[in-house]
């Protein structure tokens, strides 16, 4: 950015710094919880082993 050091940020320019830092948290909340679906759906569960027969009495 054009401001120098000692100077503190504007309101504005203080908004949008956190708009920007909300919005990358959220997308790489986004992106963690696409990449687990993800793999959900990549790796099928292993297939049930049937139950046992019951015994007669």
């Amino acid at each position: 950015m054009t401001e120098s050091p000692g100077k503190p940020p504007s309101p504005a320019e203080q908004a949008r710094a956190e708009r920007e830092a909300r919005l990358a948290a959220a997308l790489r909340e986004n992106l963690r919880r696409r990449k687990a679906q993800s793999r959900g759906r990549a790796d099928p569960p292993p297939p049930a082993e049937p139950a046992p027969p019951k015994p007669r009495d």
